[in-house]
């Protein structure tokens, strides 16, 4: 909860991604609370007004996930709602003039993100849940100490570096400056 927080403030990317890494916890955990606080929630070494927080956020992303009917794989509708708004995002960005540096890291990493989408099981996934779903994969490989291909290592340093672009972009269009056209400018 900790992290989410500050990491929601800081970086929406690697914020999806540990809320991500949530779900897949709570799920490894069987949606039981009980041994939510065993396993997940003792590792925090917190005080007690801090380990009441956790396993409440915890009980509310359990609720949460039986409620939206993912027990078992998707993501909660609190992740769904920023991917859309980053999709939001990316596309504006794309379709101005102004950011021309990122609809080019775009078009290096369209190959990467057509390959994945011909490999996935939902060939109508959004982009970005393409993006967002290889730097996932490339973790739990990693978590897991598997090996990751040169082509893998390639396209997932060039997906990141789109994401690092969008969160930045991201934040900046949140405080109200980022600008799109020469008429955000006039006003």
């Amino acid at each position: 909860m900790f992290v989410a927080l500050k990491l929601r403030q800081t970086n929406i990317v690697e914020y999806l991604l540990y809320m991500w890494q949530v779900e897949d916890l709570i799920r490894a955990n069987s949606l039981d609370i009980e041994r939510l606080k065993q396993t997940v929630i003792s590792q925090y070494h917190a005080s007690e007004e801090q380990n009441i927080k956790l396993t409440k956020w915890y009980s509310d992303l359990i609720g949460m996930m039986r409620d939206e009917g993912i027990r078992e794989k998707g993501h909660l509708q609190i992740c769904k709602n920023v991917i859309i708004s980053l999709t939001d995002l990316h596309l504006q960005l794309l379709h101005s003039d102004k950011f021309p540096f990122y609809t080019a890291a775009y078009y290096k990493i369209l190959p990467f993100i057509i390959e994945l989408r011909h490999k996935g099981e939902d060939k109508n996934k959004c982009e970005l849940e393409t993006c967002f779903d290889a730097l996932y994969g490339v973790t739990m490989l990693k978590l897991q100490k598997k090996e990751i291909s040169k082509e893998t290592t390639i396209a997932v340093k060039d997906i990141s570096t789109l994401l690092s672009m969008l969160n930045q972009y991201y934040f900046q269009d949140e405080e109200g400056k980022l600008k799109f056209d020469d008429d955000d400018e006039n006003q």
